[in-house]
């Protein structure tokens, strides 16, 4: 019988997935009718689309009816297979009292499996804060339920004042941020990926 080698510029499916770009959904977490979460959203979205590690999508939580009595529906089912399909997550979140949004811990709970060992990091804003307590207390729930946080956190402080008209920036230390959490969440992402697909995680 005679064989064949695979053609070189065909990859096997499991090397083609692993060599893709990661598939990274940025979680808008706010809900409020005069948010700024769109203003900083588009900011980081335009910074992650610029990078090739990535494919990136948006999960604004205002634009999904997730029911705080965590049942099921038809609703809920789409929402897990986004979660399912992403390799990697951003959440941009505000700080409330303290805390972060009620939205996003429900859009939390609403999955289980489908968040297991998979990189988060954080863009946060507020006032003085920035928004890095509602970060502190996330980083406690997303390892809860087995993800990995990213050590690096882009925050905004005093954020009416960081965005101009067309929602760019001059905060270099932001900026910055971005950047270094962009690496270190393609890092995690694409051996967190590898380990997955080999040895799925024993959560």
């Amino acid at each position: 019988m005679k064989h064949t080698s695979p053609r070189p510029d065909i990859a096997p499916p499991r090397l083609a997935r692993v060599n893709s770009p990661l598939r990274l959904e940025v979680i808008v977490a706010s809900v409020r009718p005069q948010r700024l979460a769109p203003v900083v959203a588009d900011w980081f979205l335009r910074t992650a689309r610029a990078d090739p590690a990535f494919d990136v999508d948006v999960l604004d939580l205002a634009r999904w009816s997730l029911p705080v009595e965590l049942t099921e529906t038809p609703e809920v089912g789409a929402y897990r297979e986004r979660l399912s399909a992403a390799d990697a997550f951003v959440v941009v979140t505000s700080e409330y009292n303290h805390g972060y949004p009620a939205a996003l811990k429900t859009a939390l709970d609403t999955a289980k499996h489908e968040w297991r060992a998979k990189p988060v990091g954080f863009v946060s804003y507020g006032g003085l804060a920035g928004g890095l307590r509602a970060v502190e207390q996330l980083r406690q729930v997303v390892a809860e339920i087995h993800m990995v946080s990213i050590r690096e956190t882009v925050s905004f402080h005093q954020v009416k004042r960081r965005f101009d008209a067309d929602g760019n920036t001059e905060d270099g230390a932001a900026v910055d941020a971005s950047a270094r959490m962009l690496r270190q969440l393609a890092w995690w992402g694409r051996h967190l990926r590898a380990a997955r697909a080999a040895d799925p995680y024993p959560g």
